[in-house]
C-alpha cells in the first residue's frame, strides 16, 4: 500500500446519509472524517475510471504522524471491563448482584475503585479535556498492553480535543428580479469543516491505483466532498512504516491469543479496536439490518441456555454513523443505494478469543464474497489488543 495526505485548500463539506430537501429541513446533516465511499469517489473522479481500488483509512495526520480515533472503552483515562470478567477477578465485587438482558452484550464497568469521587468522575467524562484522536506512538503503546498516563490522554496547552472547527454556512436562492427566497429551494444551513493548520487526512491505496495517481504528477489537486472544494494530494511514505508497525503488533497479539487457547484460555482474551467505521449488515427476511457488532460473533452469554456460547463478551460503542452510496444502473446511470449504519471508529469489542470477520474473506467456497467490498473501501479495520490486568 502507498500512503497519501489530503490537505484541504479551503473548508470541506460532507453531508451525511440522511435525506435532505431544502425547505423541508432547515439543517443539512454533516459527517467528518469522510467515509470510504467519498474517498473512493474522489479518486475515481481524478482518474476518470470505474476500476476497483483498495483503500486504508481515512485517518488524520499531522507532521507525517498518523492519528487514530480514541478507543471508546475508556472513561477519561480509566478503562472499562465487562461485568463478568471483573467478578471473576474479585468474587466480592460490588456488581455481583447485577442482572442484565442476555440478548445484549455484557455491561461494562469502570475498573478501579467502586465509589469514585463525583467531581473526579465528571472531570474524566468531560470530552473537552481529553484527546479524541491519539498519535500512532500512543496507539502502539495500547497495542503492546502498556498503560497510558493521564497526561497522554489529556489535551496539552493549546491543543483541541479534535483538530477541526465546524463552521455553519447558510444557503438560499433568490427569485429572479426579486429579493425573496425561492420556495422550491428555501433556506437551509449546513456545516463546513475547517481542519486546523498542519493537519491533513491520510489514506493508503493499492499499487495499481498508486501508479495511476503518479501519472498525474507530484502535486495533485482533487475535488473532495460537496460545493467543489479541493484538497492537495501528496505522497507520504513515512506513514507506511507507522501503519506496518501497527499491523505487525496487532497480528502478533492475535496469534499469541490463538496460541493460548489450549494452555491458558484466559490469556486468549482480546480487545478488537475498530479504527474505521464498521459496517455489519445482514439480510433478515429480505430486510437489511445493521448492528454495532459483527453478526458472526455470537454472545458468550446467550439468552437461550441451549445456544452454544460464542466469543463476544461486550461492546464499547456510541451512536452509529449513517452511510449512503450509489448503485450503477444501466438505464439511469446512477441511483441511490439503501442507507446503512456503521459502528463508529473507536468502538472496542471484548472477546474470549480472537475471531476473524466474514467480510475479511475475498472468496467464499470459490466464489467472490460480496461483502468484501466494505473491507476494500477501508471499512471495518480492526487492531488487536491483549486484555491484561487492570489499567489504572
Amino acid at each position: 500500500m502507498h500512503w497519501y495526505t489530503l490537505t484541504p485548500l479551503d473548508v470541506l463539506l460532507f453531508r451525511d446519509a440522511k435525506p435532505f430537501t431544502p425547505g423541508e429541513r432547515a439543517w443539512a446533516g454533516s459527517v467528518f472524517p469522510p467515509n470510504g465511499h467519498t474517498i473512493a469517489g474522489a479518486i475515481r473522479s481524478l482518474l476518470q475510471t470505474d476500476n476497483a481500488l483498495t483503500l486504508k483509512g481515512p485517518f488524520l495526520c499531522k507532521e507525517e504522524t498518523l492519528y487514530l480515533p480514541r478507543p471508546l472503552n475508556y472513561v477519561g483515562s480509566q478503562r472499562l471491563s465487562p461485568l463478568t470478567w471483573l467478578q471473576e477477578r474479585d468474587s466480592e465485587h460490588s456488581s455481583k448482584q447485577m442482572q442484565w438482558d442476555r440478548r445484549y452484550p455484557t455491561p461494562l464497568l469502570r475498573e478501579g475503585e467502586s465509589n469514585p469521587d463525583k467531581d473526579d468522575l465528571k472531570a474524566q467524562d468531560d470530552r473537552q479535556d481529553y484527546r479524541q484522536y491519539l498519535p500512532v506512538q500512543l496507539v502502539q503503546q495500547l497495542l503492546k498492553g502498556q498503560t497510558l498516563s493521564q497526561m497522554n490522554w489529556k489535551c496539552q496547552d493549546g491543543e483541541s480535543p479534535q483538530p477541526w472547527t465546524i463552521e455553519s454556512r447558510p444557503h438560499n436562492t433568490l427569485k429572479t428580479g426579486e429579493r425573496q427566497v425561492k420556495d422550491s429551494d428555501g433556506y437551509f444551513v449546513e456545516n463546513a469543516i475547517r481542519l486546523h493548520r498542519g493537519w491533513s487526512l491520510a489514506i493508503a491505496v493499492d499499487e495499481k491505483t498508486h501508479q495511476a495517481i503518479q501519472g498525474k504528477g507530484d502535486l495533485i489537486t482533487v475535488r473532495l466532498g460537496g460545493e467543489g472544494h479541493h484538497v492537495l494530494m501528496q505522497t507520504c511514505e513515512p506513514l507506511n512504516a507507522q501503519w506496518k508497525e501497527l499491523q505487525e503488533t496487532s497480528k502478533a497479539n492475535y496469534d499469541k491469543a490463538e496460541a493460548s487457547l489450549q494452555s491458558n484460555p484466559n490469556q486468549a482474551r482480546s480487545l478488537a479496536y475498530l479504527v474505521t467505521p464498521g459496517v455489519f449488515e445482514r439480510n433478515r427476511d429480505k430486510v437489511a439490518t445493521c448492528r454495532a457488532w459483527p453478526w458472526e460473533w455470537n454472545l458468550t452469554h446467550p439468552p437461550n441456555p441451549n445456544q452454544s456460547p460464542g466469543s463476544l463478551v461486550s461492546v464499547a460503542t456510541e451512536r452509529p454513523v449513517p452511510i449512503s452510496c450509489r448503485f450503477r444502473d444501466a438505464s439511469s446511470g446512477s441511483i441511490p443505494a439503501p442507507q446503512v449504519f456503521a459502528a463508529p471508529p473507536g468502538s472496542v469489542y471484548y472477546l474470549e478469543r480472537p475471531a476473524q470477520l466474514f467480510q475479511d474473506q475475498p472468496t467464499v467456497n470459490g466464489k467472490p464474497n460480496k461483502v468484501h467490498h466494505w473491507r476494500q473501501l477501508g471499512y471495518s479495520e480492526m487492531l488487536w489488543i491483549p486484555y491484561g490486568a487492570s489499567q489504572q
